[in-house]
C-alpha cells in the first residue's frame, strides 16, 4: 500500500465533500443514528437491506452510505443503554451499567454528551490510524492463527470477568453461564445440533439480541414495577445543566484516550470487534481509572471509555478489509459485498485500482463524525428529556422495542420467549447481586473462543500441546495463568495481613 501524505488525506476529503458523497454520507449516519437507538436491528442487518438500494449510488457514493449506518449505530447505541438501561447495540451493553445509573441521578444530559464526544474523538484518532498503519497493523493481526486467537480470548475472559467490581466468583459463575449459552445450536465445525432437545426453532442458536434484551430491558421493566416510582431530579430548564461540568469533562479525557486506543486495536481481531473493544476498555478502566471505586455507580469514565472504544473499533476494523480484502466483522461482511456488487476488489491494489473510492470511504470517516456529532450534541436536550418521562409511560414502549427487536433479529418468535426468561432470570439476578455483564462477556466470546480451540486442536491432530506450541499463544496462555490465580493470591496475601494485624493488636 502507497504511503500516506498530507495530499492524500485532502484528497480523501475532496472526495467525501462531493455533493452526491456528502448527501449520502449524511443519509448513512442518520439511519445509523436510528439504527443504534432502536434495539435489536443492528448495523450489519440494516446494511444488508440497504445494499441494494445502493447500487444506483454508484461505488463512492453506495459505499459511503454503507459505512455511514456502520459507524453512525455505534453513536446511537449509547442513547437507550443511557436512558432506559435497553442497549441499542451489543457494543453499548457497557455503557448501561454506569450511564444509566447517571441517567437515574439526573446526568443523563452529561452522560449522553460525553458518549457523543468520546466517540467523535475515537473515530477521528482511529480513522488517522487507519490511513497511517494500515499495512503494518494489518500485517500484524494475520500473525495470528487459531491456537493464538483461543488463548487471546481466554486471556481477555479472565481478565474481564469481574467487570462489576463485586463478587469474583459471581463473576466468574455468570462467564460460565454465558459460555454454556453460547453452545446452544450447531456445531461451528461439524455443523450437529447440540443441546437443542429436538425443538428446531433453536437449532439456530440462542439470539444475542433476546438475551441481552432481557437481561437489561425486560429486568429493568420488572425492577421497576416492584418499586414504587419516584421522579428523577433533573433540572428542567438551564441548558448547562443538560451537559457536562468542569470535573466530568477533566475525568473523561483519560478513558476517552485509552479507549480509542484499545479500540483500535481491538479492530483488528476477527469478531465482534466493537463488542469486545467496550468490555475491554471498562475492563482497563477498572484497573488504571483514579475513581475506580465509584466505576458501576455511575461514573462517567464508564461512559466514556467504552464508548471511545466501539466507536474507535469501527476504524480498526476497516484496515484488514481495505489493506487485505478480509472482513472480520459481520458489518464488514457486508460492506465487502457491497464493494463486490459494485465490481471493486478489496486488498493491496485497491488504492492503486480505485483510489477515489479508498480515499473517499477514509474522507467519509472524517466527514461522517463530524456530522454526528453536529447531530447528537444539539440533541442532548432532547433524549435528557426522555429520562423524566414516567415508568408507567415510558416501560410499555420500551417493553414494545424489546420484543420488536427481539423477533426482527431473525424473525423468529422463540426469540421472544427467550427473550421473556432472559427477563425474568435477569430481575432474580438483580435481587441476588449477580450482574449480568459477564455472562454477555461469555456469550460474545463463547464462539470465536469455541471455534479457535477446536481449529486449533484440528491442525495438531489432536495434541492438546499444539495450543502453545506457538511462543505467542504460550505467552498469552500464561498471562492468562496469572490473571487465573492472581484473585486468589491477592485475597490470601489480604487474610495473611488480616491476621497478622490482629497478632500485632493482641500482642500490644
Amino acid at each position: 500500500m502507497l504511503p500516506v501524505t498530507g495530499t492524500s488525506i485532502l484528497s480523501s476529503l475532496s472526495v467525501a465533500l462531493q455533493p452526491e458523497n456528502l448527501f449520502a454520507c449524511f443519509v448513512g449516519t442518520v439511519m445509523g443514528t436510528l439504527v443504534g437507538v432502536l434495539p435489536g436491528l443492528g448495523p450489519a442487518a440494516a446494511m444488508a437491506l440497504v445494499l441494494p438500494l445502493t447500487s444506483r449510488l454508484g461505488p463512492t457514493a453506495g459505499l459511503i452510505m454503507l459505512a455511514g449506518i456502520y459507524y453512525g449505530a455505534m453513536y446511537g447505541g449509547s442513547t437507550t443503554s443511557i436512558l432506559v438501561n435497553v442497549p441499542g447495540e451489543p457494543a453499548s451493553v457497557v455503557t448501561a451499567i454506569d450511564g444509566y445509573r447517571m441517567a437515574r441521578r439526573g446526568r443523563a444530559g452529561a452522560a449522553l454528551a460525553i458518549a457523543a464526544i468520546g466517540s467523535y474523538i475515537a473515530g477521528t484518532l482511529s480513522v488517522i490510524g487507519l490511513q497511517f498503519l494500515a499495512p503494518l497493523l494489518a500485517t500484524a493481526a494475520l500473525a495470528f492463527g487459531p491456537a493464538e486467537y483461543f488463548a487471546l480470548t481466554l486471556l481477555g475472559m479472565l481478565l474481564l470477568s469481574n467487570l462489576s467490581g463485586k463478587s469474583h466468583a459471581k463473576s466468574l459463575l455468570m462467564v460460565g453461564v454465558g459460555l454454556m449459552l453460547s453452545t446452544v445450536g450447531m456445531d461451528p465445525l461439524g455443523g450437529t445440533a447440540r443441546f437443542a432437545f429436538g425443538y428446531t426453532p433453536a437449532q439456530a442458536g440462542l439470539s444475542f439480541i433476546a438475551i441481552t434484551t432481557g437481561l437489561f430491558g425486560v429486568a429493568e421493566i420488572l425492577s421497576l414495577l416492584a418499586e414504587r416510582e419516584t421522579p428523577l431530579d433533573m433540572l428542567p430548564v438551564r441548558l448547562r445543566d443538560l451537559y457536562p461540568n468542569r470535573e466530568e469533562f477533566r475525568r473523561s479525557w483519560p478513558p476517552i484516550l485509552r479507549g480509542s486506543v484499545l479500540g483500535f486495536l481491538v479492530g483488528l481481531v476477527p469478531g465482534p470487534a466493537a463488542t469486545i473493544a467496550s468490555f475491554v476498555s471498562y475492563g482497563v478502566e477498572r484497573r488504571f481509572c483514579r475513581h475506580r471505586e465509584e466505576l458501576g455507580q455511575g461514573a462517567i469514565e464508564g461512559v466514556a471509555g467504552p464508548e471511545s472504544a466501539n466507536n474507535a473499533a469501527c476504524g480498526g476494523a476497516m484496515i484488514p478489509l481495505l489493506s487485505l480484502g478480509l472482513a472480520f466483522t459481520p458489518s464488514t461482511a457486508v460492506l465487502l459485498s457491497g464493494m463486490l456488487l459494485h465490481g471493486i476488489t478489496p486488498g493491496p491494489f485497491l488504492i492503486r485500482n480505485n483510489p477515489e473510492v479508498f480515499w473517499g470511504v477514509i474522507g467519509s470517516f472524517y466527514v461522517g463524525n463530524v456530522m454526528l456529532l453536529i447531530l447528537n450534541l444539539p440533541l442532548v436536550g432532547i433524549f435528557a428529556r426522555v429520562a423524566r418521562i414516567p415508568s408507567r409511560y415510558l416501560m410499555p414502549v420500551v417493553l414494545v422495542l424489546c420484543i420488536v427487536g427481539a423477533y426482527g433479529d431473525n424473525n423468529n418468535l422463540f426469540d421472544v420467549w427467550v427473550m421473556l426468561g432472559a427477563g425474568v432470570i435477569g430481575y432474580v439476578m438483580r435481587k441476588y447481586e449477580y450482574d449480568p455483564a459477564p455472562l454477555i462477556l461469555g456469550l460474545v466470546l463463547g464462539p470465536t473462543m469455541e471455534r479457535s480451540l477446536l481449529q486449533a486442536l484440528t491442525i495438531a491432530q489432536g495434541d492438546v500441546r499444539g495450543l502453545w506450541e506457538s511462543p505467542i499463544s504460550a505467552i498469552i496462555l500464561l498471562a492468562a495463568l496469572v490473571a487465573a490465580l492472581a484473585p486468589a493470591a491477592r485475597a490470601l496475601a489480604a487474610r495473611r495481613q488480616a491476621a497478622a494485624d490482629t497478632t500485632q493488636g493482641i500482642g500490644r
